[in-house]
């Protein structure tokens, strides 16, 4: 298994193989692999990988190192819908295999793939509903990366952008840094410049004054998990962007897989939220210094959650869906489960 190091952008385009399940554990906490549909094609690929690891002994040894890398893999980041689907795929395809470890281990590593290239397709579908609701001569405000890196080869957001960019390039991209770890300037910044779409990097503190002003025209963000009732959760600092543009008019579109609905959760409350350590807040240097005091208290939850009446649309490979949620969200899954719906 080979991932593009996200830690390493912009700086180093860097690539790392994992033999094994724990590396892909690691991988995924460390945020070598990020975004919510990569990191279920992540953890996809590491169930495989338990199972290649021990093809070559008993089938009950082998089916008991899947269920620990599946528990593991779950476990790894506990906001994103994502990976506890894709895990949870290949582990009931493993239960329901009857063939020997080798055939098993073949099987798990076509059903990965094939998770991975149902998010691309997904991703395509979602970018062409999407783009549709980009006006001409747009100013499209992100936040966080949605894009090829964080669904493993198209984008839900960003792909929403380069679909409206390819019928319209008057298009110009609005990129909040998203603090702590600068996954906007890091690393959304870097597939735009790659796309040739142009784009303005701005500090996060900046977006509700560019929408008062008129210069932001959409909000497109894309989702880590999304409730029954069309609660959004995703990367923090998303619930400020859209309570601004709710204030200054601003549609507030969301964009992800019907992999990342979660009908269970009636609401975005019941949603866990990682909080993840606190030396990433505090390791920002300024003028050659610490920034910060050593020591100093953090929280720092790493997603939050926006109430659906903020929501204007949620796009997902199904089409574009609006308010009531618990309504067309479901008849999203329904039709992706069964296509004749």
């Amino acid at each position: 298994m080979v991932l593009l190091d996200q830690t390493r952008l912009p700086g180093e385009v860097v690539e790392v193989r994992l033999a094994a399940w724990p590396q892909v554990v690691g991988a995924i906490r460390r945020m070598v692999v990020r975004g919510a549909p990569a990191i279920g094609v992540a953890g996809a690929m590491g169930v495989a990988l338990a199972a290649r690891q021990d093809a070559g002994s008993s089938s009950d040894d082998q089916r008991a190192e899947i269920r620990r890398a599946a528990a593991a893999l779950r476990d790894a980041r506990p906001t994103a819908a994502n990976l506890a689907w894709a895990v949870d795929r290949l582990a009931g395809e493993a239960a329901a295999h009857p063939g020997p470890p080798e055939a098993l281990a073949g099987a798990l590593a076509g059903a990965a793939r094939a998770v991975h290239a149902d998010e691309v397709r997904r991703c395509e579908v979602m970018g062409a509903h999407a783009g549709a609701l980009i006006t001409r001569g747009a100013r499209v405000m992100t936040h966080c990366n949605a894009g090829a890196l964080a669904t493993g080869g198209y984008g839900t957001a960003l792909g929403a952008v380069r679909s409206a960019f390819a019928a319209d390039p008057s298009l110009r991209v609005v990129v909040p840094e998203t603090r702590p770890l600068l996954q906007g300037a890091r690393l959304t910044a870097w597939e735009l410049e790659r796309e040739g779409i142009p784009y303005t990097l701005i500090a996060d503190v900046t977006a509700a004054a560019l929408m008062a002003d008129g210069r932001v025209s959409h909000v497109v963000v894309g989702a880590d998990r999304i409730a029954r009732n069309g609660d959004v959760v995703n990367k923090i600092g998303t619930y400020a962007h859209a309570l601004a543009a709710r204030e200054h008019g601003v549609p507030f579109i969301v964009v992800a897989p019907t992999t990342t609905l979660d009908l269970t959760m009636p609401s975005a409350a019941e949603v866990p939220i990682e909080e993840r350590a606190a030396d990433e807040v505090r390791d920002l240097a300024l003028f050659g210094r610490p920034a910060t005091p050593e020591g100093a208290p953090v929280t720092n939850p790493a997603f939050d959650r926006t109430p659906a009446r903020l929501v204007a649309a949620i796009v997902t490979e199904a089409g574009v869906h609006r308010p009531p949620y618990d309504r067309s969200l479901a008849a999203a899954v329904a039709a992706q489960e069964d296509p004749a719906t």
